[in-house]
């Protein structure tokens, strides 16, 4: 058989070489419903790489456990997401992905942290920050949120809930205040 081609197989042969414990099964199977399969696990668990994993163990488990499918209860792909969704979700409930998310989460914080420290510094250094901070109150909260808090225009807009166009109005007010400063 050439490595690179694609095995395809009626739902009723896939089923009876699967059972059959026949190699050809699992490769066409994988073939068809691989993507699939990741797609859907990728969003339970939103790693690609414990995304990955939990692929090769659906395929496994679905190797171990195929005298349980049932055609009578639904088609053999449903079956298989059930297999994959029940995977992804058990791996999401253990101890060890609950405790590996915390520690990416304060990663992720620290590297934050780090980012603000920086921007916060050099603002401070400038002293815009006291400028900023002496604008009036509308002005300030905007230009606080766009400039040292990374948020574009559209998301200070909802966060303080104005219209797009107020937001964007007082930013270029409070701008114009700072220049005076400068000039």
């Amino acid at each position: 058989m050439a490595p690179n081609k694609k095995i395809s197989l009626t739902e009723e042969d896939l089923v009876r070489a699967l059972k059959g414990q026949e190699t050809i099964a699992i490769q066409a199977l994988y073939d068809m419903y691989s993507a699939a399969l990741l797609g859907v696990i990728f969003r339970i668990v939103q790693h690609s790489e414990i995304a990955e994993d939990l692929l090769q163990d659906t395929f496994i488990k679905i190797w171990h456990s195929a005298e349980s499918y049932d055609s009578s209860k639904g088609r053999l792909f449903t079956w298989m997401i059930n297999i994959a969704r029940n995977l992804a979700i058990d791996k999401i409930r253990s101890k060890d992905f609950k405790n590996a998310s915390k520690n990416q989460d304060l990663e992720n914080n620290v590297d934050f942290i780090d980012l603000q420290r920086k921007v916060t510094f050099n603002a401070d250094t400038l002293g815009i920050k006291d400028m900023v901070t002496a604008l009036k109150p509308e002005f300030n909260s905007v230009l606080d949120m766009v400039y040292f808090k990374g948020y574009t225009h559209v998301e200070a807009a909802e966060e303080l809930n104005l219209p797009l166009g107020t937001v964007k109005t007082r930013i270029r007010m409070a701008i114009m205040e700072l220049r005076k400063h400068f000039n």
